[in-house]
């Protein structure tokens, strides 16, 4: 099974930064409640995702790029559906 191009691995690394941005934002800042701009690091984690989609389309990636897309709008979904609870 080829792992380099394929929807799979671009969804596991497309899902990697958000995660990393969420569990480092919950451990360094636990008691921080930022109201004006709760989504900083996720708006980093999705703007290296873009990033990560074009390098994939540069290097003829396709299918890993349509991954990382697909993650990327997945990961911002659910992110404005947590924001839109936690401040409603």
């Amino acid at each position: 099974m080829q792992l380099k191009n394929s929807i799979l691995m671009g969804l596991l690394i497309g899902l990697l930064l958000p995660a990393v941005a969420w569990v480092l934002f919950a451990k360094l800042y636990p008691t921080t409640v930022m109201l004006n701009k709760p989504a900083i690091p996720y708006l980093i984690a999705i703007g290296l995702n873009l990033f990560i989609v074009k390098l994939c389309f540069k290097s003829h990636a396709d299918h890993t790029g349509k991954g990382v897309m697909l993650a990327t709008f997945a990961s911002m979904l659910i992110m404005v559906l947590i924001l839109k609870v936690r401040i409603s």
